[in-house]
C-alpha cells in the first residue's frame, strides 16, 4: 500500500514521500502533513480522524509512531482527543493559507423578508407524500432503473407527463417526444446548441423577461432580439425571418403579466411555420391561473413548431432540478444527443418518485392545494395595497406566484426603492432588471425613465413570515 495517502471519510492527500525525502523522520513527516491539512481547511474543524490502529495500517506504519503524532498535535491544540470519542480537528480559529478572499466592496445585508419572485412557498412541499411516492416507486421500479439510461429520461414519468400534459395543459405529445432535464434553463440551453447547429443566430425574446435565459442565449452564441410588449403580450407582428427561434410566455407573460392573445398565438405559430423556425413555450406557471380557467398550451396549435417547456419548480421545489421538453420530430434527436453530450441522463430516483406522484394523483391534488394557497396570497397582497398604498397599481392578471406593482409618475425612483429595500432586508427585485438585451442596449417597450414598478413574488415566505414580509413592503410604498 502506498505510503503517500490515506482517505479520512473522503479524499485527502498526505504526501509523507517528499517530507522523508527531505530527511524528515517518520513522525515528523506524519505531523506535518496532518498540521498542513488542517492550516489548508483540508481537515475543518470538528472532522473526526481514523484510529491509530487504522491510520498505521493505511499508510503502512507502526501504530505507535500515529499514537505520538496524534498527541504532539493535541498539545499544540490542533487536535482534540477524547476517552471514548476519538480525536477530532480542535474547533478553534486557525490562519487558512492559500484560501480564497472575500470580494472587496459593500457586504450584502441580511434578508429578512424574501419577496423575489419565480421562488415557491417551500414549506407546502409534500415531504410525506414525496417520501410515500418514493417508497412506492423504489419497490416496483426494475433494477435497470438504476442504471445508466437513455438522455430522454424514465418512460414511466413520460408517459406520466404525457397524459397529465394533455389533460391539464392540452399539450399534444408521445412519450418518445418528451424530454426529462435539469431545469428549463438546461432545457433552453440544449435547444440554443441545437437551434445553432441548424444555423440560427439570433433568438426574439420579450422586451422583458427572465436575464439568465438571455444570458444563456448569448452565452450558446446566439444573439437576444427584443419584442415590444403591449396589454395583448408580445408584438409578435416583429418577427422576421433573421430569427432562428422565438422565445415566449403565452399563459403568463414573465414578468409583467398579461397573457398572448389568441390572435398573436396565431400569428406566431403562423410565422414560425412560414418561415421554418420554431417557438418556445416556456409555461412556467401555467397550472396557477386564479380567475378564471388557465389558458391551453400554444404547443397544441402545431407540436411540430412549438416547442412546450414545463417544470415542477413553481409546483414542488426548484431543488428537486425536474423539467421537461415536449419536441417537435425534427429536434428530438439533437437534443438528446445533447442531452447525452452534458449529462448522460437526468436522476432517476426523483423521476420515478413524480411519475408516481402524478399516475396516484397526488399531485393534481398538490397543485390544487398550492393553487388556493397563492390565491389566497395574492388577495391579501392586493388588499394591503389598496388599504396602505393606494397609489400603487397592481398589473396583470391574477396567475402565477407574483405580481407587478406600478407607481404613479413622480413617485421616487427604482433604484432608490430597491436601496430603501434592501436597508431593511427587503429582498425584491424592479422591472427594470427584467428588460432584455445587453447592458446598456435596446429593451424594447419602456424605458429606464419611466415610471418606477417593482416585481414581488408573494409566495416564497412560509405562511407565519408572510404578514410581516407584507407590512415591511407596504411601509416601503407608504411613502414612495
Amino acid at each position: 500500500m502506498s505510503t503517500s495517502w490515506t482517505s479520512f471519510g473522503g479524499d485527502l492527500h498526505l504526501d509523507l514521500g517528499e517530507r522523508r525525502a527531505a530527511g524528515a523522520g517518520l513522525r515528523a513527516s506524519l505531523e506535518d502533513a496532518l498540521r498542513e491539512a488542517v492550516q489548508d481547511g483540508r481537515l475543518t474543524p470538528g472532522t473526526r480522524l481514523p484510529s491509530s490502529r487504522a491510520l498505521g495500517e493505511d499508510l503502512g506504519i507502526a501504530r505507535n509512531t500515529v499514537v505520538e503524532a496524534y498527541g504532539q498535535l493535541t498539545a499544540e491544540g490542533w487536535l482534540s482527543s477524547r476517552q471514548g470519542s476519538g480525536t477530532t480537528v480542535a474547533r478553534r480559529s486557525v490562519p487558512v493559507r492559500g484560501g480564497r478572499t472575500a470580494p472587496a466592496g459593500p457586504r450584502r445585508r441580511s434578508v429578512r423578508h424574501d419577496l423575489m419572485s419565480g421562488r415557491p412557498d417551500l414549506s407546502l412541499f409534500p415531504r410525506t407524500a414525496w417520501l410515500a411516492a418514493t417508497r412506492r416507486a423504489l419497490a416496483t421500479a426494475p433494477h435497470e432503473a438504476l442504471g445508466y439510461g437513455g438522455p430522454l429520461g424514465r418512460i414511466e414519468l413520460r408517459e406520466a407527463l404525457t397524459h397529465y400534459l394533455a389533460r391539464v395543459r392540452g399539450v399534444r405529445t408521445d412519450p418518445d417526444r418528451l424530454l426529462v432535464c435539469g431545469g428549463v434553463q438546461q432545457g433552453l440551453g440544449l435547444l440554443c446548441a441545437a437551434l445553432r447547429e441548424r444555423g440560427a443566430r439570433s433568438v426574439a425574446v420579450e422586451a422583458y423577461g427572465l436575464p439568465p435565459q438571455h444570458a444563456l442565449i448569448r452565452a450558446a452564441g446566439l444573439s437576444t432580439v427584443p419584442l415590444p410588449l403591449d396589454e395583448r403580450g408580445a408584438r409578435v407582428d416583429l418577427l422576421d425571418a433573421r430569427c432562428g427561434a422565438a422565445l415566449l410566455t403565452p399563459a403568463h407573460q414573465f414578468p409583467t403579466g398579461a397573457p398572448l392573445a389568441a390572435d398573436r398565438r396565431a400569428a406566431a405559430v403562423r410565422w414560425a411555420r412560414e418561415q421554418d423556425r420554431y417557438v418556445v413555450e416556456d409555461d412556467y406557471d401555467g397550472e396557477f391561473r386564479y380567475d378564471r380557467q388557465p389558458l391551453g398550451a400554444m404547443q397544441a396549435l402545431d407540436p411540430e413548431r412549438v416547442v412546450y417547456a414545463g417544470t415542477a419548480s413553481k409546483s414542488l421545489a426548484p431543488g428537486l432540478r425536474l423539467a421537461w421538453l415536449a419536441l417537435p420530430d425534427a429536434l428530438v434527436e439533437p437534443v438528446a444527443r445533447l442531452k447525452t453530450m452534458a449529462d448522460t441522463m437526468s436522476p432517476v430516483i426523483e423521476q420515478l418518485t413524480l411519475a408516481e406522484l402524478i399516475t396516484s394523483g397526488t399531485y393534481d391534488r398538490h397543485v390544487r392545494r398550492c393553487r388556493l394557497h397563492y390565491r389566497r396570497r395574492r388577495d391579501r397582497l392586493v388588499a394591503a395595497l389598496a388599504e396602505h398604498a393606494p397609489h400603487v397599481r397592481v398589473t396583470g392578471i391574477a396567475a402565477g406566484l407574483h405580481a407587478v406593482l406600478q407607481l404613479p409618475p413622480g413617485s421616487t425612483p427604482e433604484a432608490e426603492l430597491l436601496a430603501r429595500a434592501e436597508a431593511v432586508g427587503l429582498a425584491l427585485s424592479g422591472l427594470t432588471w427584467h428588460r432584455a438585451g445587453p447592458p446598456g442596449g435596446d429593451g424594447g417597450d419602456g424605458g429606464d425613465g419611466g415610471p418606477p414598478a417593482l416585481v414581488i413574488g408573494y409566495a416564497a415566505p412560509p405562511e407565519h413570515a408572510f404578514p410581516a414580509a407584507l407590512d415591511a413592503l407596504c411601509e416601503l410604498l407608504r411613502g414612495a
